[in-house]
């Protein structure tokens, strides 16, 4: 049986979690690929959101988690990539609404705001959540459509 790929990456600010998340992940059966950072020196969060999204965009890693001091600079950069939906979680429920809701295949983390018990039950919640489809079906697409346009001009 072949285990499901994950990529992780996180700033100087997201560090320690990220470290906290690559063990459970493992436990859980995934094949993590971690793009950094390998330490708490001060880094530039877009150049690890860029790795990791780009590496979702384009087929080769159907998930990621990025995390960075309020995961709002990972969102940012993460979402400039066509097919990204990376959501920013700040507990279970926003977890549990962006899978089932938004297909989201990125979870961004907050890592001056999120200790590492509550990232894995976050992550947890949101790798286990299905999306729903039906009518957000068709908001994905409608997003998708917008995407297009923009990427075609």
């Amino acid at each position: 049986m072949t285990k499901e790929k994950i990529i992780i990456g996180a700033d100087h600010a997201g560090f320690q979690l990220k470290e906290g998340l690559k063990p459970f992940l493992a436990e859980m059966g995934f094949v993590v690929t971690d793009v950094g950072t390998d330490s708490d020196r001060p880094t530039d969060y877009p150049d690890f959101a860029a790795q990791a999204a780009e590496a979702v965009s384009s087929g080769f890693f159907p998930r990621g988690i990025l995390i960075c001091g309020s995961g709002i600079g990972m969102s940012i950069t993460a979402n400039r990539f066509p097919g990204v939906r990376a959501a920013l979680c700040l507990d279970q429920e926003t977890a549990r609404l962006s899978r089932q809701h938004n297909d989201a295949n990125i979870l961004v983390l907050a890592g001056r705001k999120t200790d590492t018990r509550e990232a894995r039950a976050i992550t947890q919640v949101w790798l286990a959540t299905p999306f729903e489809g039906g009518r957000h079906q068709i908001r994905l697409d409608k997003i998708r459509e917008a995407e297009l346009k923009i990427t075609n001009s």
